[in-house]
């Protein structure tokens, strides 16, 4: 940190700034204007804007348009499949600055570990990783995860200097209800920032949870949605990721007017959605696309999300402000040719110079090995519950269909595109396996399974042959968790995510390799989703409507019961 006298003595041009960015224009988000002149950096901090100013350093931007920074306001960096640093790699480059995360799919298998794991790796990114303390760990009871975290382990992790507050509260039948082990929780962080998950909660129901002190929501599907939650108070977090995708949705509720309280997230993508289409970069031309306002769109990258959680020292390029600065093409294409972060350039250099932090999580993979016959689904009742896959979303519809029940059990029967689920416990605990039907996928033939599963990260597979299934899920503990395909008794395509059974220690671009050929190979089976795995991974997410499974069987998300 600069002295005071040192960041001024530069401002007012009586010595010479350590950084001029020279030729570009700001977008000033407060007026909307694109200003003339330099900005000159002392060190982290932007000290100077719109005058002439001499540096020890000069960067030409001539052409650009220079922006503040962007902020994802809500994601999970283990669903973007790598570490923090390698995260921190793929996407900084693309004009990302801060990211607000939620380390809930590692604290769901290894606990506290987890938490601090982020809070280490924050500490030596290039761009601002804050991480929140996870509030639903498990989400709920009725599944079973790795770990278990309640308001005592909250306290001991809190005052990290990259902290904010408790992450996304989504146990909101809990919050209605005043479960003493959430209220306990919400105490704990009272005043202070606490980020909501409340899909499709309305009219009083919503006022009790938006009472209890909960700030943002990121769930809103629909228009109508987030214009009530906007109403109640709540900052509304437009998502686009790489299965929930409620931009399009949200786009028209985005304008001048309602932008100061509206912000960007992802939660999430992963490093091929991010090749293919961008991260913050492609929401910001895509809504500019479809009619938004530019100033609106910023806003909501970059000074809204600034605002909304609390991060006063960001948000627009202006004197006394972090040097989160990124230099586009165009205010349309939104191409970053610079980005600076805290004042640092973003490029292979600095990465190569980062700290590291030791993987955590290690053999986290403990299921039993599986059989054929563990996923037959016996019972006396043909008329069977379905779950039915919405493609872009994580909700899902409760469907009911008639199965045959032969030789005591309900078979797969991929010409109805209905195929088995099932969720089998891999942290040691009690060797659960459920089964259950989904409709959606596709599938004609072989198994996918991951260990990426919404948010007690079982093993979730899918098939229409059991050998394939029983392959595909013992394959995962061979590995230390991660994707699989298989058909016909071989392994088509995989990736490892030996860190916790969630993440790789390859470098992002090897993982996005192994997702395009993992994609290719689904694909041989009949899949028709754009991104299958993660899709899975949300099937098995119980406070998200209306059927889920886990693997203490199917979950009725709106009765908020286990129903088979």
């Amino acid at each position: 940190m600069q002295p005071l006298a040192t960041l001024i003595a530069q401002g007012r041009g009586q010595t010479p700034a350590d950084l001029v960015l020279r030729g570009g224009r700001i977008l000033d988000l407060i007026t909307g204007a694109l200003l003339e002149g330099d900005i000159a950096i002392c060190g982290d901090t932007i000290v100077g804007t719109c005058a002439s100013y001499e540096a020890r350093k000069v960067i030409d931007v001539t052409g650009l348009i220079l922006v503040p920074g962007f902020i994802d306001t809500h994601l999970h960096i283990e669903s973007s499949l790598v570490t923090p640093h390698e995260f921190d790699r793929c996407v900084a480059p693309r004009g990302v600055t801060t990211a607000i995360c939620d380390p809930h799919e590692i604290a769901n298998v290894i606990g506290p570990e987890g938490i601090r794991y982020f809070q280490q790796a924050a500490e030596c990114t290039l761009m601002d990783i804050r991480v929140q303390l996870s509030s639903c760990v498990p989400s709920t009871e009725m599944e079973t995860s790795g770990a278990r975290i309640e308001a005592a382990d909250l306290a001991a992790l809190m005052g990290h200097p990259k902290g904010i507050g408790l992450a996304e509260m989504m146990n909101f039948p809990g919050v209605l209800a005043g479960d003493p082990a959430l209220m306990a929780k919400l105490d704990l962080f009272r005043g202070g920032h606490v980020d909501g998950h409340a899909p499709q909660l309305t009219g009083r129901d919503l006022n009790g949870y938006v009472a209890a002190g909960i700030r943002t929501e990121h769930e809103a599907t629909t228009a109508a949605e987030a214009r009530e939650k906007l109403q109640k108070g709540m900052r509304v977090l437009i998502r686009e990721g790489s299965v929930s995708k409620d931009m399009a949705a949200l786009a028209p509720l985005l304008t001048d007017l309602t932008a100061p309280y509206m912000c960007l997230c992802t939660d999430d993508r992963n490093p091929l959605d991010i090749a293919e289409h961008g991260h913050l970069d492609y929401m910001i031309r895509s809504l500019i696309a479809s009619g938004v306002p530019p100033l609106a769109a910023y806003r909501a990258a970059s000074l809204s999300a600034a605002e909304a959680f609390g991060l006063k020292d960001r948000g627009l390029i202006a004197p006394g402000k972090r040097a989160d600065i990124v230099a586009i093409d165009s205010l349309e294409g939104c191409h970053a040719r610079l980005v600076l972060c805290g004042g640092a350039e973003v490029t292979d250099k600095a990465f190569a110079a980062r700290a590291t932090v030791l993987p955590v999580g290690r053999a986290s993979v403990k299921a039993p090995h599986v059989m054929p016959q563990d996923f037959r689904t016996t019972g006396n009742r043909e008329a069977t519950d379905v779950i039915g896959i919405i493609p872009g979303k994580i909700i899902t519809d409760h469907l009911h269909e008639v199965i045959p029940i032969t030789d005591g059990d309900k078979r797969p029967d991929p010409a109805r595109d209905l195929i088995k689920i099932a969720v089998i416990e891999r942290h040691g605990r009690n060797g659960n396996i459920a089964t259950g039907f989904v409709r959606g996928f596709g599938l004609q033939a072989g198994a996918i399974a991951s260990t990426v599963c919404h948010d007690h990260h079982n093993i979730a597979v899918v098939g229409a042959d059991y050998a394939d299934m029983a392959l595909a899920a013992n394959r995962l503990g061979q590995i230390e968790g991660g994707f699989v395909v298989v058909r016909d008794g071989q392994v088509l395509a995989e990736l490892a995510l030996p860190v916790a059974g969630l993440m790789s220690l390859e470098p992002f671009e090897v993982v996005r390799d192994h997702l395009v050929a993992l994609r290719a190979a689904a694909r041989t089976l009949g899949v028709t989703l754009e991104e299958p795995f993660l899709q899975l991974a949300f099937l098995a997410l119980p406070v998200i409507p209306a059927l889920k499974i886990t693997d203490r069987g199917l979950v009725d998300v709106n009765r908020f019961e286990i129903i088979g």
